[in-house]
């Protein structure tokens, strides 16, 4: 923790407010002399902080410790309803959103149609109409089914209007809320570990087989894979088959032969891509949708894919409630932005 004095007055403000909040909201309540314990700074600068996060209504008094003889001490807490974040998956078929506070409180939850094939302006409008009706919303965060760089969506085939947009600045140049955009499976992976408590050791793969196409996110020792063109986790084009492709064989189990025979291809193309990233990563997990394979079919990739891969190297295969995931990932983004964002 740096000192006191080594930063410019602003920059020092600004940390100082910030490592207080982020304190009290891992902490729930805590004292004057706690807070200067914890983070190092000086009991005369935590109190005139303190007194100014009190006077905004960011903090509050929740009540006095027992006395010990002498006065009794101050107990505080940050206010969670004091700013507001809101997140916004995009998908084929629907947009859904939540208004959630500083703690992860759910304040309201929207589901529209989707905005995808619309101009970006209909997105714009939303949050603008949800910024009036909520000011204290101070993030955005943005999920897309597409490849993201900095903010800016480079592939989203079949949404044109997205294409190559920088959703980030767009957002921000309008409306001027600190904004964040992620790849769906990304924002997934990072929900699923946030709300399982995953140790930074871990390692795993989120896929999703669906609506617009395969796609996967991929978490190394608890960080997120993006790569060098941040183009990780787009399975659809790992080789399989002579010239097919993974998004080839999906496709395929779908429009040939009887049920039994494309399900079937279904399992070993799958098993293919557990067995590639096995042997690529090694991790502890990969991830399905729940509504995407059914505990039978979960059995029958695994068993295919130890004729791949020795047994003893596979991961854990499991299914998780993408929906739930990807906000909670979403929010878990936006709530980093809430609490890192200077406060006037």
């Amino acid at each position: 923790m740096a000192s006191d004095k080594r930063l410019p007055s602003q920059q020092m403000k600004s940390e100082i407010i910030r490592n207080i909040r982020t304190a009290l909201l891992e902490l729930g309540r805590a004292t004057k002399a706690e807070l200067s314990q914890r983070l190092q700074y000086s009991f005369p600068t935590i109190s005139k902080f303190l007194m100014q996060m009190e006077e905004t209504g960011e903090v509050t008094i929740i009540g006095l410790d027992e006395s010990s003889g002498g006065r009794r001490a101050i107990r505080y807490a940050y206010n969670p309803n004091y700013r507001l974040g809101m997140a916004i998956f995009l998908e084929k078929n629907e947009t859904n959103y939540t208004i959630y506070n500083c703690i992860g409180d759910v304040i309201k939850e929207g589901n529209l149609p989707s905005i995808l094939e619309e101009d970006v302006s209909k997105l714009v409008t939303l949050i603008e109409v949800e910024k009036k009706a909520n000011p204290k919303i101070h993030s955005v965060a943005i999920g897309v089914p597409g490849a993201v760089k900095h903010g800016k969506i480079f592939l989203i085939p079949g949404y044109e209007k997205y294409q190559n947009l920088d959703l980030k600045r767009c957002i921000e140049d309008q409306l001027s809320i600190p904004t964040i955009v992620e790849n769906d499976m990304n924002a997934a992976v990072i929900g699923y570990m946030t709300q399982r408590n995953l140790k930074e050791s871990i390692s795993l793969m989120y896929l999703y087989l669906g609506k617009n196409g395969p796609g996967a996110g991929i978490a190394v020792n608890g960080e997120i894979v993006r790569g060098k063109t941040f183009f990780s986790g787009e399975v659809q084009f790992v080789p399989q088959y002579d010239n097919r492709n993974f998004i080839d064989a999906l496709t395929l189990t779908r429009n040939t032969g009887g049920s039994r025979m494309r399900l079937d291809h279904r399992v070993d193309a799958i098993s293919r891509l557990v067995a590639t990233i096995t042997s690529i990563l090694n991790p502890h997990y990969i991830i399905f949708c729940e509504d995407e394979l059914d505990p039978a079919m979960l059995n029958q990739i695994e068993d295919r894919t130890a004729t791949y891969v020795p047994k003893e190297h596979l991961p854990e295969l499991g299914v998780s409630d993408l929906k739930r995931d990807y906000l909670n990932g979403l929010q878990s983004l936006g709530l980093g932005l809430l609490v890192s964002q200077q406060i006037d």
